[in-house]
């Protein structure tokens, strides 16, 4: 059943009834007075995409998001719009069944066409895999068995490593020193590539797999002639659930060792650097390359200031005062008490990577993640940030990204009519490919 923020505020003040008339009474009105949107509190604006498949805006944007990558041959649309029939809206137990047995089948015809000496048959069934896989994953907390959700991550990374032995020539997987450990890292190269060639360095978001990587950055890389480098930085991927390792908001200290080890391979020019980060990595780009000068080119899509807008936009203000006085346990207890099951499940999935449990500590940790005027006046290199129209997460944010940098900039619109809206542009990958390795092609010239 999807929940709706009118009814998480409701859940709210009758949670928070026993504190007093005024705190119950504005949530109580919060709620009567909001939309019937079917968000989470960490998607404020979900439900203002156009719905072609799903009232339900988690279950709508993720299978938009699996649509695009048949793009890239890493979905097949006629199982998808076959999926559409089998999910019910709002359940997320149907939507998890339904994409894992579509990852399990794919997964078979991969094995069957490797056994038979079928490497490109094998590699595109192996991509299908993860795609679907990865949809399922943001089903699993809000399923009937949420300890599914490692095990499913570990099909859809195993998945990803036969497929890209299935390249030409293979991805190769690297170890980018990091603080002591080491981060899992790819390194891919087009067919017949010989000598220095300019890098784009694919940087994920909050929640992206190394398939996303590969999609909104990798396959046109290489057909124009970059190679590509990826890795899960903590809180992504291997790095959060075999390393323990969890975001942090000085995402400097981790690109440098990611630039260190680019420049030991005598593979990449050292002069055409760039970076290119979607979603929360819209952040961590600009923040990055605040401190870390050596890259030449960067892209945020979307342009994000303020990662915490997005957790705290659909919070009552009664719930905000509790952030800033610190009253840790009565925000826990009204967000527990007060939280649909389905809601609970969306932030599970949104908290994992920041390595806590507490609703409050998540909520603060959110708000360290912010670009002052001081950092963004020390980024140098040129960027381009995405507009996308319809953006769910940070409206807004882009434009204001883009007015706070000194340096070289183009702000790129992306609308509806051009097939091109919503965050990341999920349904357009051959349009924002096409503008965005334009830029960088010029850019890095």
């Amino acid at each position: 059943m999807a929940v709706t923020r009118k009814e998480f505020t409701l859940g709210l003040a009758a949670t928070l009834g026993a504190a007093g008339g005024a705190a119950t009474s504005a949530i109580a009105a919060d709620a009567t007075g909001g939309g019937d949107d079917g968000n989470d509190p960490t998607s404020p604006r979900g439900a203002g995409q156009s719905n072609y498949f799903f009232k339900n805006s988690t279950m709508e944007f993720t299978f938009l998001g699996a649509l695009g990558k048949a793009y890239s041959q890493a979905a097949d649309v006629g199982k998808l719009l076959y999926l559409s029939r089998q999910i019910k809206d709002g359940d997320f137990e149907s939507a998890f069944t339904a994409f894992k047995a579509a990852g399990d089948e794919a997964a078979s015809i991969a094995e069957a066409s490797s056994a038979r000496g079928h490497r490109e048959s094998a590699r595109q069934a192996w991509l299908w895999a993860q795609a679907y896989y990865d949809a399922a994953l943001y089903f699993a907390d809000g399923s009937s068995d949420p300890s599914r959700m490692l095990p499913t991550w570990e099909l859809l990374y195993g998945a990803w490593l036969k497929a890209i032995a299935c390249f030409d020539p293979p991805g190769e997987p690297v170890d980018i020193p990091y603080e002591g450990t080491a981060l899992k890292g790819f390194y891919f190269r087009g067919p017949g590539a010989t000598g220095r060639r300019p890098l784009l360095i694919m940087n994920n978001g909050s929640d992206g797999s190394l398939l996303d990587m590969w999609h909104y950055g990798g396959t046109g890389a290489l057909a124009r002639g970059y190679d590509m480098l990826t890795f899960d930085g903590p809180g992504q991927g291997q790095a959060l659930w075999k390393q323990k390792l969890h975001f942090r908001p000085d995402w400097e200290k981790v690109i440098t060792p990611v630039v260190d080890f680019a420049l030991s391979r005598d593979t990449v020019d050292p002069k055409r650097i760039a970076l290119l980060g979607i979603s929360q990595g819209g952040y961590w780009v600009p923040r990055a390359v605040a401190f870390e000068h050596r890259v030449a080119a960067a892209v945020a899509d979307p342009g994000v200031v303020d990662v915490s807008a997005s957790w705290t936009a659909s919070l009552p203000k009664e719930l905000i005062a509790l952030l800033d006085a610190g009253k840790k346990d009565v925000f826990d207890g009204a967000m527990s008490q007060g939280m649909p099951t389905s809601l609970k499940a969306g932030l599970a999935f949104r908290m994992r990577p920041f390595g806590t449990t507490s609703y409050y500590d998540a909520f603060k940790a959110t708000m360290d993640y912010r670009l002052t005027d001081a950092i963004v006046g020390q980024i140098a290199c040129p960027m381009l940030i995405t507009l996308p129209e319809g953006e769910a997460f940070w409206p807004g944010q882009s434009q204001k990204l883009h007015d706070m940098l000194k340096s070289p900039k183009v702000l790129q619109p992306f609308t509806v009519e051009e097939g091109a809206d919503l965050h990341c542009e999920p349904k357009a990958a051959g349009l924002r490919g096409l503008r965005i390795f334009d830029w960088l092609d010029e850019t890095l010239a």
